[in-house]
């Protein structure tokens, strides 16, 4: 049996697993747009910080992925502040999480404050929340601006949690895109996440920037799969044994198969039968001659 130059290239190229339901990456040319908007955002988020708590305050960006909720929340500390912002008119949300007591400096800078010791990690009281709630109002209008038509709704701030574990902002299985961010203001600094879903991000990124055409979506896919590498193996017929004979398997032993002398071996693919051959010799290699073809569903 021969193999064609194609395939054997595409068996020398590593291959990973991809599950379609769960994608995990992002196009190259989402990715970029996505940086660019991260950045301006960045950029508006440190302004609009140093301008409310009147001290210096830089917000950098760091990276951006796309994670199922549950491993966003699993990532993130069990103590923390999570602010909910609604999408529209339906069940979707944002979330901006970053540490209450890097919050809670911001807003003894604002009430004019100095650097005292760092705040310890608690639930902010009702007055704490509504200052931080006009951060945040400006902070959603920055997202809205910096991310334009991908983000074609403005996120309103709807609640804040305290417990990562208790926010659900959405299913467990939902795709987020999260982009990760240093914040610094005055001489302290601060990790902080943005979390936008997946789908309403990427139906924006597709309708502003897209990157393929799917026009001959079908047929592009079908010519991929016909040059993925697939196990194939020539056997015998299986013969039934007891747990007892297998235990007890000492060299030498002899195990009278079910498949007869004169048979065709079967050749399966990923333990499929596809057909049958007959075993030879190309050079200095075992080969099979193709006999018939079986088929299946």
């Amino acid at each position: 049996m021969t193999t064609d130059e194609p395939i054997a290239e595409a068996v020398a190229r590593p291959v990973a697993p991809y599950d379609f339901r769960r994608p995990t990456t992002l196009a190259r040319e989402h990715s970029r747009v996505l940086e660019l908007a991260f950045e301006s955002f960045a950029r508006q988020w440190g302004t609009q910080l140093t301008a409310n708590v009147r001290a210096r305050s830089q917000a950098t960006f760091h990276r951006v992925a796309m994670r199922t909720y549950d491993d966003y929340v699993a990532a993130l500390p069990p103590s923390t502040a999570m602010a909910l912002c609604r999408l529209g008119d339906g069940d979707e949300k944002a979330v901006v999480q970053f540490p209450a007591s890097a919050a809670l400096g911001w807003l003894t800078h604002m009430l004019g404050g100095g650097a005292g010791p760092a705040e310890p990690e608690r639930t902010l009281t009702e007055i704490e929340q509504q200052l931080l709630r006009t951060l945040l109002d400006d902070l959603v209008d920055d997202l809205h601006y910096s991310l334009g038509r991908v983000l074609p709704v403005r996120p309103e701030f709807d609640a804040l949690h305290h417990t990562a574990q208790f926010a659900q902002a959405a299913p467990m299985s939902t795709l987020m895109i999260v982009a990760e961010f240093t914040i610094e203001c005055a001489d302290r600094s601060a990790d902080a996440t943005l979390a936008l879903p997946a789908e309403l991000v990427l139906r924006g990124l597709g309708e502003s920037n897209p990157v393929v055409a799917t026009d001959h979506a079908r047929s592009l896919v079908a010519a991929q799969l016909e040059l993925t590498p697939v196990p194939l193996a020539v056997q015998l017929g299986a013969v039934a044994v007891t747990p007892h004979t297998v235990l007890a398997l000492a060299v030498g032993d002899v195990i009278p198969l079910a498949h007869a002398a004169h048979e065709p071996f079967l050749v399966t693919v990923d333990g499929l039968p596809i057909g049958r051959a007959a075993v030879g010799r190309t050079g200095n290699r075992l080969a099979c001659t193709i006999t018939d073809t079986l088929e299946t569903d």
